[in-house]
């Protein structure tokens, strides 16, 4: 492998080191592929009936081969270009007000990529995130009902970072952008990535988790490490 393609790469060790302390990234797994990433943290809590995977396990995947977005449409990944992630939650809140978790997420990467790099990205209903009127991102929230137990939900964020033009197929082509196409250079996947996982792990926390859940759940964190 060449040193250019290590560069480019996602390093779970070192993206989990850069969180201290928190709960979103508090275990963090990168695979080189997977069909898609809710996908496999839906797979993980299906093996793990006992409940023991942590609230705020992240998976990325450098490439899915069959990402799919709101309404079962195909999501786009190309490998090594983007960020392909997916966060295992338990918020306090019921199966309809999943929507609350899809506003969250969207409002926290807009954020992020607004302070960042000084983007003024839009928010457009129901799960998609857009720059001059092109999708740079979307979201897709999966929950599910537990029993005797807060419901446990996906939140999957799929992000266009480095792409260029050539790399959407024609049909996308007019309707997609990544951040590396709007900014006119390269964005560091893994400092990106880091930025934003804190962004959604604040705001989690101050949304959907009470004080006395917030202090468990690092208790939790604490105890497995």
């Amino acid at each position: 492998m060449s040193t250019a393609d290590k560069s480019n790469r996602l390093v779970a060790d070192q993206l989990q080191a850069a969180l201290p302390g928190a709960i979103i990234g508090r275990k963090i797994i990168v695979l080189e592929q997977t069909s898609s990433t809710n996908d496999a943290i839906s797979r993980i809590a299906l093996i793990d009936a006992s409940l023991s995977i942590p609230e705020g396990l992240v998976i990325f995947a450098e490439y899915q081969t069959d990402g799919r977005g709101q309404r079962g449409k195909r999501w786009e990944s190309a490998e090594r270009k983007g960020l392909w992630f997916s966060i295992l939650l338990r918020p306090e809140i019921q199966l309809a007000e999943s929507g609350q978790l899809t506003i969250w997420a969207m409002e926290a990467t807009s954020d992020v990529i607004r302070t960042t790099f000084g983007l003024e990205p839009e928010i457009k209903l129901p799960n998609d995130i857009q720059i001059r009127e092109r999708k740079v991102s979307g979201v897709l929230v999966e929950m599910r009902a537990q029993h005797q137990a807060a419901h446990l939900a996906v939140v999957g964020i799929g992000i266009n970072v480095n792409q260029c033009a050539d790399d959407f197929p024609a049909e996308l082509e007019d309707r997609a952008i990544s951040l590396a196409m709007a900014l006119g250079r390269q964005v560091d996947r893994q400092n990106f990535a880091i930025a934003l996982l804190r962004k959604l792990d604040v705001t989690y926390r101050e949304k959907f988790l009470c004080r006395e859940a917030v202090a468990a759940a690092g208790a939790r964190g604490n105890a497995g490490m």
